[in-house]
């Protein structure tokens, strides 16, 4: 078993384990995305690809891609989606697969009109209403 050196503070410690637990979630939960957001965050998590890499890979800017990851990293572990999904028997197929566009792939309201077919009305309101409930299973979970 490794020792610890004493010029590492317990603070450092602390840090590099919520580091590797943070890595480990979103490693758990890289199966949840599709397409280019999956390719991205599997470059970069699983086959240890620099940024500077991805960018000559992919013929992205760093720029780009540093703000497509830092995204996609907000998004997996907040969870909300995973809030989603550990509540799926209270939301229909329409309401999870608008969950999935913006609280997993983070699109803009106006792009899920486009992909889904419904109106900008229609998928505000389905926002509301999951923001609602998941506040409602949150409050419950608290009591």
């Amino acid at each position: 078993m490794k020792t610890i050196h004493s010029n590492v503070s317990e603070k450092n410690l602390e840090d590099k384990n919520k580091n590797r637990a943070q890595i480990d979630l979103l490693r758990s939960r890289l199966s949840l995305l599709e397409g280019e957001g999956k390719f991205l965050m599997t470059m970069y998590l699983v086959n240890g690809n620099s940024i500077c890499q991805m960018s000559r890979m992919t013929g992205l800017s760093q720029s780009s891609i540093a703000r497509r990851i830092n995204g996609l990293t907000k998004r997996l572990i907040e969870g909300q989606y995973i809030d989603c999904i550990r509540n799926r028997d209270k939301f229909n197929i329409n309401q999870m697969t608008i969950a999935k566009d913006y609280f997993l792939t983070g699109l803009s309201i106006r792009k899920i009109t486009i992909k889904r077919h419904r109106s900008r009305y229609h998928v505000r309101e389905t926002i509301k209403k999951i923001k609602s409930i998941l506040n409602r299973c949150e409050n419950a979970n608290q009591k």
